[in-house]
Order: structure tokens, then C-alpha cells, then sequence
């Protein structure tokens, strides 16, 4: 079984620190068969986001904000069981994490500037609003007698 397939970027040259993360395994529900039963190919990594160095500050502080509801003593858990084997459960659990954080860390949308409708455009709606209006009521049956 080879190592992992190198670091896990969460966005521009910041990568999870394979020091910082902690690896637990278990036996994992689904599909496997009589090989489920013995083998721990459940994974759960753990990252310890409070007291990390690997983030820059300001990232960490809109991290753990954003991921408050998540973090259980400002520790992030990522589980995963979705393949028979561990090293994919391993890999699965790295990017969830390394996506998690991203999001996380990502800066906050700019702020909508409030814009007016140019009088023109609404005018224009109005005029073929009306227009249709006309056209639809050409259509109705009052004059036939």
C-alpha cells in the first residue's frame, strides 16, 4: 500500500499538515461482505482547527465561525465509509476535509451595490405590457352577437 497521494491543498500553497492530522479507524456498515468483518476500513480524521498553525489567522478566525456548528472542543471531524478499502476511505476523508475547510475559509462574497432600473428599460416593459394587454383583449368574444 503506497502513502497518500500527496498534499491536500485547501486553497492557493496552504495544504493540510500531515502532522496535524489525526487518524482513527473502525469497522465500517455497508457492502463487503465477509471481508467487512474484519478489517477497519472506516476512517475518521480529525483536525484540530483551534490551535492550528498551518492557517493564516485570519482564515482560521472566519474558519471557526463558519464551522462552529461542526467542531467539538475546536476539533473538525471528517468521516468516511463509501469504499470497502481504507486507503480509499483515507483519501475520501482528506479532500472532504481539505474541501470543508476551503469553503470555510473562503473570503465572504462582495457586497451587492443596489442599482435603478434605467427609465427607458421600464417604459419599454410598460409599453409592450400594454400592447399585450391590447392584443389579448382583441382576442375576447364581447362584439359577437
Amino acid at each position: 500500500m503506497g502513502g497518500m497521494s500527496g498534499p491536500h491543498v485547501i486553497r492557493g500553497s496552504v495544504v493540510l499538515p500531515e502532522a496535524e492530522l489525526q487518524w482513527r479507524f473502525s469497522r465500517s456498515s455497508g457492502p463487503g461482505g465477509q471481508h467487512v468483518n474484519t478489517s477497519d476500513s472506516q476512517v475518521e480524521l480529525r483536525f484540530d482547527l483551534a490551535r492550528t498553525e498551518a492557517l493564516p489567522e485570519v482564515w482560521k478566525a472566519r474558519a471557526l465561525e463558519r464551522l462552529a456548528s461542526r467542531l467539538v472542543g475546536g476539533v473538525l471531524t471528517v468521516r468516511a465509509s463509501e469504499h470497502r478499502s481504507q486507503w480509499r476511505n483515507r483519501e475520501t476523508a482528506a479532500v472532504k476535509l481539505a474541501a470543508l475547510l476551503a469553503e470555510a475559509t473562503a473570503p465572504p462574497p462582495k457586497a451587492r451595490r443596489a442599482t435603478r432600473v434605467p427609465r427607458g428599460i421600464n417604459e419599454r416593459r410598460l409599453r409592450e405590457k400594454k400592447q399585450r394587454a391590447r392584443t389579448k383583449q382583441g382576442r375576447s368574444g364581447k362584439d359577437w352577437t
